[in-house]
């Protein structure tokens, strides 16, 4: 058997709750410096990940939210008051004074989970905007979308609703491919568990016991271990037999790349996916610990991109480089228009099934 392929990463929370978000296409003057404020730091993704953890930990519920400006490689901080800005500022960050906490933000998420939890939306806290940004796709309308709109109303300019085009849902077909039952998804990582060998793919492409293989019909490759769908979206399959795959993921063009670790991934982060069904393809990650209401139950947690997707992809891997970001879990769309795709944080998974990345 070859190696597998599909890489994923979790979104990279800073700190307590604390967002560090990449906006490649954003540009922020530091409207709030006064002249002889010192000028943000450059900084790489990681060394302005770092940054924002140092600078919540010295300045707590005075700071609400940050994210990587990519185009300027400055890391911003969102604050509350004008003393909160400068510390900001003496620490190497730009700073942004904003009208809503942290607190209120997750208040606001608390809100709409008890009142409109309804299939077809998501939501979560968007730094760039001080708002949590609530998406409904095309099936939330009548009397649906005006209970969203309702509750959204009610947060007094705490959250936004956004309409995206298609229909919220797992990406299972009836992704490099595997197949039990009629179905088929997409293997996502190898991983080592214990003394064996395995690899995790999406929770909602089978239930524990379920057997897989590499072609439809084919004979069994291995056994599905764990399964977790909905509230979360992973699985592990254990391979039959003393075997060893790499990590490694198909890039469809005759060569691979190699997994060597699992990690969080940042808002604005460039990433790429492959799967069965359509291959390779990239896009931005736009969106952390996002909650997704599917017809088939609500899954948290997840990352929230520009990447497209298409039934057969589902447990494909979404990476960075050498670095495993997350598993394909669903979303809108596909690869000729586009689309809102989400993704299970790998770390979450290997903490849960026991599994390293090797």
């Amino acid at each position: 058997m070859k190696h597998r392929r599909i890489t994923k990463r979790r979104t990279a929370i800073a700190g307590a709750g604390l967002a560090a978000v990449v906006a490649a296409a954003l540009t922020l003057s530091n409207a709030n410096a006064s002249p002889s404020a010192p000028s943000p730091d450059t900084l790489s993704v990681s060394a302005a990940t770092k940054l924002a953890s140092a600078v919540v930990s010295d300045l707590g519920a005075d700071t609400a939210g940050s994210y990587y400006d990519a185009k300027a490689k400055k890391l911003v901080v969102n604050v509350l008051d004008e003393a909160a800005a400068d510390a900001v500022r003496e620490q190497g960050a730009e700073a942004k004074i904003v009208r809503n906490t942290l607190a209120q933000l997750t208040s606001a998420r608390e809100t709409l989970a008890d009142k409109a939890t309804i299939p077809g939306t998501s939501w979560s806290i968007d730094p760039r905007t001080n708002k949590v940004v609530v998406t409904a796709d095309r099936t939330v309308k009548g009397a649906a979308l005006g209970r969203l709109n309702k509750v959204v109303d009610s947060l007094g300019g705490k959250a936004v609703v956004e309409r995206t085009a298609g229909e919220f849902k797992p990406f299972i077909a009836g992704g490099d491919a595997i197949h039990s039952s009629g179905a088929r998804c997409s293997l996502g990582f190898n991983v080592k568990v214990g003394d064996g060998a395995g690899f995790l793919t999406a929770g909602h492409c089978g239930d524990e016991g379920s057997t897989w293989s590499e072609s439809a019909g084919g004979s069994a490759m291995g056994t599905m271990e764990k399964s977790s769908f909905p509230g979360d979206d992973f699985a592990l399959v254990k391979y039959t037999g003393d075997v060893e795959h790499p990590s490694a993921v198909n890039l469809y063009n005759g060569s691979t790349q190699a997994i060597a670790k699992a990690g969080e991934a940042t808002i604005g982060q460039k990433v790429q996916r492959s799967g069965s069904t359509t291959q390779v393809h990239d896009g931005e990650v736009t969106g952390l610990n996002e909650t997704v209401n599917y017809a088939q139950g609500t899954v948290e947690g997840l990352i929230k991109t520009t990447v497209c997707a298409e039934p057969g992809d589902s447990g494909g891997a979404l990476f960075a480089g050498d670095t495993a970001l997350g598993l394909t879990s669903g979303g809108s769309g596909n690869c000729t228009s586009g689309g809102t795709t989400f993704f299970q944080p790998v770390p979450e998974a290997l903490e849960a099934v026991g599994a390293e990345i090797g």
